[in-house]
């Protein structure tokens, strides 16, 4: 075995990665100190309360109306809104929109979402709720 030409350090002074040179031992086992649990806003159910729905509870909780309140709204009116009036009034891309009709519309609240082409556009809007 051919030994290198490289200069090693001895190993008690190497070092890891982000490791820092302590020299007591008591420095190694010292507790952390351990941080307390952040304060979270409760989350309203995904789910709808018995006697309840979904839509009296989120426009009880939201004083002030957001986006997703704005594209419901356009979503049960009669006429339904397109991709575009939908991605105009929240300001979101078109495909930002297209998740949020899949994700929170049909899977998060359960909305039943029909769409249907009309003179060369494809128009959504909200029927009912599913019935599980």
């Amino acid at each position: 075995m051919q030994k290198s030409s490289r200069k090693r350090k001895p190993p008690s002074t190497r070092r890891g990665r982000g490791e820092a040179l302590t020299t007591t031992k008591a420095a190694k086992t010292a507790p952390r100190s351990v941080r307390e649990p952040t304060k979270r806003r409760p989350t309203l159910p995904s789910s709808p309360a018995v006697g309840g729905s979904v839509f009296s509870a989120g426009a009880e909780a939201n004083k002030r109306p957001n986006k997703q309140t704005k594209l419901l709204d356009l979503l049960r009116r009669p006429a339904g809104a397109t991709i575009a009036a939908l991605s105009n009034a929240s300001g979101w891309q078109q495909h930002s929109v297209r998740g949020f009709l899949a994700g929170v519309v049909r899977k998060k609240l359960g909305l039943e979402l029909v769409s249907i082409v009309e003179a060369d556009q494809r128009i959504y809007r909200i029927v009912a709720a599913k019935q599980a």
